[in-house]
């Protein structure tokens, strides 16, 4: 399951405070990105749709949950991003971000570490 960015966006929120109403979502992403309710209630109800979130009626209003976890998304969203730019070649990948200067001695260090761990 894919999430674009503004699913992320809300999926994000949903996952870092376990559940939210339409009005917190609102307050929280009103104030931080400047979407109006319409536009959070289109976003929920598509992901809905998707599988990718749930809901539990509380009283009269509805307190949204993550259906799928961070951890699944990040997956997805790395494999996806790995196909259709490196064709799936992670060595191509890495190869490219070492040659471009982009990576940090620091960042060197861990991926020699997570190779080396695995």
């Amino acid at each position: 399951m894919r999430l674009s960015d503004a699913e992320w966006k809300i999926a994000d929120c949903l996952w870092n405070k376990g559940s939210m109403t339409l009005t917190e979502l609102t307050k929280e992403l009103g104030s931080s990105i400047g979407w109006n309710k319409s536009t959070i209630i289109t976003l929920v109800k598509r992901m809905i749709e998707k599988g990718a979130v749930t809901y539990i009626q509380d009283g009269r209003a509805k307190r949204f949950c993550p259906a799928i976890s961070r951890a699944e998304a990040e997956i997805e969203e790395t494999n996806s991003f790995l196909k259709k730019v490196y064709q799936g070649n992670l060595g191509l990948m890495i190869s490219n971000m070492i040659s471009s200067d982009q990576l940090t001695q620091e960042q060197l260090e861990e991926i020699r570490r997570i190779i080396e761990e695995e």
